[in-house]
């Protein structure tokens, strides 16, 4: 199968908002890919496509590396398999001289892409490829093609972690190769999520007993804890990325366990000597400094925290209630759990999130005990409260919106004042909290204000201000104010105030 063909398929599901449409579209793409030789494989890669994911998770390229690219091809001529076995290859260029062999990689697949393909490599290798396939649609789409019960897809994904392998067991293995996906040690299944309530009172009602987590701010880990392999521990994130090489204290802490096999959920967050917090970016630089994890474990030390257990030695726990895992959990890393509190009284449940709160953590979770685990899906089983922070800022560019969003401004720019010297410098953007009211509202307000284009960014005059909600600040080299918004989402724009009345980098760094 060629890439264009995929290529074409994901730019007609941008182009329709009619998500039965969508769905028809993925489904006979995915009917199409199973009737190629070697099935199987090709399936797989072109499910994960048309998700927007690499099937290598990560090639060792980003942004910089893609910056030249050679003259592009006239004609399409690259089929998707070729692509992954590149793709493949180049994650693997490690040693002396490998950048100059990573960048000779790139410029021989690039060479031989279309400006189309090259465009759409480029978004699938850094992870902004805005017509990916959401589960919503790719899900749905898998269950079609196989024609089995979507749910089935949806439960085989939870416990597969990522839609390719199990749309090709879909397609060509059908219902009993999906009821056989089993949690596999090893290998990372999708984490459960939370929803979230505006206050402690929306969350605990008082008429049954949950229990109330505190909510660390620091990276959230999968561990697989299996003795008899090497490396007998795997640390994945949230996103299903594995660190374990990143993490060796937070290793070594799993193997004084007393488990021979066992898949943990819980956060790894860096500590002041005196017990507090870090701020987000110094344990998020854990996982992404290129300098020896020996030597950063021992100057800047992560802290284990764990709050459930989806697997102890041969037993999986996933469908039990949240209170089995808890006691197990218990049982087995006292020392290591998470700080919880079990009541039904939202006095108490307010007392402890003020507590965490004013020991510097993010907030709390209050979950049902009830429950299972839930991967990959939010709900109400667990419900996250923390305060929230709010910003004034400025708009000074927006972007133009794909697939459901398609001919509306959507993605906005979004500027802090200088206290210095009073000009607008850019903190971060977003799409989030919008209604289609809001969308078709701020099309035409920043139309009318449009100063330049350039691609799919319109430039506007800085004179809309925003109220933004954030979860937090952490240091940036993307941005020249030198911070980035956590988690920006739009409350409301601010007509009542004008661009000198916007909030400084100093409140925000505050």
């Amino acid at each position: 199968m060629q890439l264009a063909r995929v290529i074409e398929t994901s730019a007609a599901v941008a182009a329709t908002r009619a998500r039965t449409a969508k769905v028809a579209l993925l489904a006979a793409t995915l009917r199409e890919a199973a009737g190629y030789a070697d099935p199987a494989r090709l399936v797989e890669v072109v499910a994960d496509y048309l998700a927007g994911t690499l099937p290598q998770r990560t090639v060792g390229v980003g942004w910089r590396g893609l910056r030249a690219l050679p003259d592009p091809a006239e004609e399409p001529s690259l089929g998707v398999l070729e692509v992954d076995d590149a793709l493949t290859r180049l994650r693997s260029v490690a040693g002396a001289g490998s950048a100059a062999v990573r960048a000779g990689a790139v410029r021989e697949l690039f060479g031989r892409a279309t400006a189309e393909e090259q465009r759409w490599l480029v978004g699938l290798i850094t992870g902004e490829l805005r017509q990916g396939a959401s589960d919503g649609v790719l899900l749905p789409a898998v269950a079609q093609a196989a024609e089995v019960p979507e749910s089935l897809v949806r439960r085989a994904v939870m416990l597969a972690g990522f839609p390719g392998p199990v749309a090709s067991a879909a397609l060509l293995e059908g219902e009993e190769a999906l009821e056989a996906v089993r949690l596999e040690v090893g290998r990372p299944l999708r984490p459960m999520l939370a929803g979230s309530a505006p206050d402690v009172a929306s969350a605990v009602d008082g008429t049954r007993e949950v229990a109330v987590d505190a909510k660390l701010d620091g990276i959230r880990l999968q561990a697989h804890v299996d003795r008899g392999v090497t490396p007998p521990v795997r640390l994945f994130t949230r996103s299903l990325e594995e660190i374990t090489d990143r993490l060796p204290e937070v290793v070594e802490a799993l193997l004084a366990l007393p488990a021979t096999r066992a898949v943990l959920d819980g956060e790894v967050i860096a500590l002041r000597p005196d017990g507090r917090p870090e701020a987000f970016q110094v344990t998020g630089a854990r996982t992404a400094s290129s300098l020896d994890p020996a030597e950063l474990a021992r100057t800047t030390p992560v802290t284990t925290y764990l709050f459930d257990l989806l697997h102890l030695d041969g037993t999986d726990l996933v469908d039990e209630p949240a209170t089995m895992r808890w006691a197990a959990l218990d049982a087995l890393a006292p020392a290591l759990t998470v700080e919880r509190v079990v009541t039904a009284d939202p006095a108490e449940a307010e007392a402890f999130s003020r507590r965490v709160l004013d020991a510097g953590h993010e907030g709390v979770i209050v979950k049902d005990p009830t429950a299972p685990y839930a991967a990959g899906r939010r709900g109400a089983g667990w419900v996250k409260v923390k305060p929230r922070r709010t910003a004034d800022l400025v708009v000074t560019g927006v972007e133009w919106g794909s697939g459901r969003r398609s001919g509306w401004l959507s993605n906005i720019h979004l500027a802090a004042r200088d206290p210095e010297t009073g000009e607008l410098v850019m903190v971060g953007k977003t799409f989030k909290g919008m209604t289609d009211a809001i969308l078709q509202w701020q099309t035409e307000r920043f139309l009318a204000l449009e100063t330049g284009r350039d691609g799919i960014v319109v430039t506007v005059r800085p004179e809309q201000v925003v109220e933004i909600a954030y979860d937090g600040v952490q240091t940036s080299r993307r941005y020249p104010g030198g911070i980035a918004l956590r988690f920006a989402r739009v409350l409301r724009y601010r007509d009542d105030k004008g661009p000198d009345e916007a909030d400084t980098l100093t409140m925000l760094r505050t």
